[in-house]
């Protein structure tokens, strides 16, 4: 099955990034993109493609006042995005940076915090899996309605250990052969997971008395263990929850979507974001890349 049509770019770019880690297999890398060894080497060459520091070449003594305007022209790209994530990109692209504090205080003075949403929040410590593909959290978000008529039913996936956004995908319906030809992309391109997680809801399970569905029995075949949450105690999945909330934050509440190829546009392109440049703070400010690798196993030709 070829995997989703996305732009060849963003597709060069999780390749490099995920071929840059730490005891990756290349060549099996290159096997799940679709691409030759010969193309997955020569993206690594290229130096547009490597990891180059956006550092200006002139570097003169700045002053806060002369960092100001990256700040808001960020905030502006990225109007969900709080004074600590900010600073963080800002300093990997090679700018002095003050302390949070003083990027708050520059946000504040340019009328771009709601005081209503700025409350501090303190951080709920979750349980956390030891490895990427331990287990992934699945669920849909809701259905959200197109201006060319239609819903589009968001089907996020995320790994539990990285918060590496595995799928996000813009699907006409909830039901069973969307939700498992969606999976079987994802496992011949990141491996397959030992366990996945969901909720109590079609298509994944209906009620104690029939806890499984078509679904959930082609996972088991495949050795994928099934975990169900229990009912009515949604932070079983609370990390596919919280990705959920960002969607809606930087995605959806920034324009109404128009159709499902225009949607899944803006899907991948903010999936791109989120896991390899959106600072996360239970990562301790790292993009979800940074811990994610692709899973030893794969999926089953027969």
């Amino acid at each position: 099955m070829p995997w989703q049509e996305v732009s060849l770019m963003s597709q060069r770019r999780e390749f490099v990034r995920l071929a840059q880690q730490d005891g990756c297999n290349r060549r099996e890398l290159c096997r799940r993109f679709g691409i030759s060894p010969k193309t997955g080497y020569k993206w690594l060459k290229r130096e547009e493609l490597t990891d180059r520091s956006r550092r200006p070449r002139h570097s003169p003594a700045r002053t806060e006042a002369a960092c100001e305007q990256p700040i808001v022209e960020l905030r502006g790209e990225h109007p969900a995005w709080g004074a600590r994530k900010l600073r963080r990109v800002l300093r990997q692209r090679g700018w002095t940076m003050p302390a949070v504090s003083t990027v708050h205080a520059v946000l504040k003075r340019h009328g771009l915090i709601d005081a209503a949403a700025s409350v501090a929040h303190r951080p709920f410590v979750r349980f956390e899996h030891a490895a990427p593909n331990d287990f992934w959290q699945n669920d849909f978000k809701g259905h959200v309605p197109m201006l060319e008529g239609g819903r589009c039913h968001p089907l996020t996936t995320l790994d539990d250990h990285s918060r590496y956004a595995i799928e996000l995908e813009a699907c006409a319906d909830e039901h069973t052969n969307t939700v498992q030809q969606r999976f079987q992309r994802a496992f011949e391109h990141y491996g397959c997971p030992l366990a996945m997680g969901f909720d109590n809801g079609s298509p994944w399970g209906n009620a104690a008395s029939s806890p499984h569905t078509e679904l959930t029995v082609w996972l088991m075949r495949l050795e994928i263990r099934v975990v169900h949450s229990r009912p009515y105690h949604p932070q079983t999945l609370g990390k596919d929850e919280r990705f959920h909330r960002s969607l809606d934050d930087e995605v959806l509440r920034r324009a109404p979507l128009r159709n499902l190829a225009e949607a899944q546009s803006r899907f991948d392109a903010w999936r791109e974001i989120y896991n390899c440049e959106r600072p996360h703070e239970s990562l301790g400010l790292e993009p979800p890349i940074s811990r994610y690798r692709p899973s030893p196993r794969r999926f089953p030709a027969t």
